[in-house]
């Protein structure tokens, strides 16, 4: 398969395919949530204050230039679904997988990293997902979540919660085994509760 000249960088002095390149190639191996992962990783917006890049790896129009420019190429199909489930935003790969998850599991789709701002226009924290309507965010919890300082930061996180009157769903591991099932019906009966119906 043909490789352009735009489809190669520069890295440490050593030629690489650019990241939308990548992508593309790793269709030929990933499974379709896998790609997604990769896709979100590769345009997501990097947090300044934790990383020394301002800017995504790439776009969604350079991925979908890639999957254009390339008509025959293996891994095509998956390439393809696989773009329209992309999304800015996520931050690690289970956040993606628990995305996707939720909405084959038929529940609204989340924002994500969304910040939470109140009534009086203060800006808070960002849950990893989140439904400003029904003011539930869901927060992935992932090993780092086990250390002193964090359980700590955690705690103060779940206060504001409750006083800006938002449903903290947390979410681990464990929830994410057999498709996330359990992680999906913790977000389904928050929703629930919160007066969400399906297909409203």
């Amino acid at each position: 398969m043909k490789l352009y000249d735009d489809e190669v960088t520069i890295l440490d002095g050593v030629p690489i395919t650019t990241p939308e390149r990548t992508w593309l190639d790793l269709a030929e191996v990933l499974t379709v949530d896998e790609l997604v992962v990769a896709g979100d990783s590769c345009v997501r917006v990097p947090r300044r204050d934790f990383e020394n890049r301002e800017m995504p790896l790439c776009s969604l129009q350079d991925l979908q230039r890639m999957i254009d420019r390339h008509k025959g190429k293996r891994g095509l199909r998956k390439a393809k679904e696989a773009i329209t489930l992309i999304r800015v935003g996520s931050d690690s790969p289970q956040e993606s997988l628990l995305r996707l998850a939720m909405v084959r599991a038929g529940l609204p789709e989340p924002e994500l990293n969304v910040p939470i701002i109140d009534d009086a226009g203060t800006r808070h924290h960002q849950p990893d997902l989140s439904y400003r309507k029904y003011r539930i965010g869901i927060e992935y919890e992932g090993e780092e979540h086990g250390d002193e300082a964090q359980i700590v930061r955690d705690i103060a996180r779940s206060e504001r919660y409750t006083a800006l009157g938002w449903t903290e769903v947390r979410v681990s591991k464990r929830h994410m085994r057999d498709d996330a099932k359990a992680a999906v019906a913790k977000v389904r009966a928050a929703l629930v509760q919160a007066g969400w119906r399906p297909g409203r």
